[in-house]
């Protein structure tokens, strides 16, 4: 078994309305460019839920809960992410979910 115990991973729903996928895509573009450099963030994709027309997903990776926790709580968090909050998946119990990763093959 190999891997990196301690590194997160964060999912976030999205479900756009009808003929907004190209505003999710072009804002998840733009967000990702005002990352680039974030201490401790890996890297991120844009993921498009094949079961579910419709539904997309932003899964960002982490080198730790703390560096996940001290950028999610700096300043510029809400500002940066802010362009793909209106399309948050509101059927969903909670649009976003934190994964630890435990074990990698």
């Amino acid at each position: 078994m190999s891997g990196a115990p301690g590194r997160v991973r964060i999912m976030l729903h999205l479900r756009p309305a009808p003929g907004e996928a190209g505003a999710v895509e072009k804002a998840y573009h733009r967000i990702s460019e005002d990352l680039a450099g974030t201490p401790g963030l890996l890297g991120n994709e844009l993921l498009r839920e094949l079961t579910d027309d419709g539904a997309y997903a932003v899964l960002s990776e982490w080198e730790s809960m703390a560096a996940f926790r001290e950028w999610e709580a700096g300043s510029a968090h809400r500002g940066t992410t802010s362009p793909l909050r209106p399309y948050q998946d509101t059927e969903r119990p909670s649009p976003f979910a934190l994964f630890e990763v435990r074990a990698a093959y």
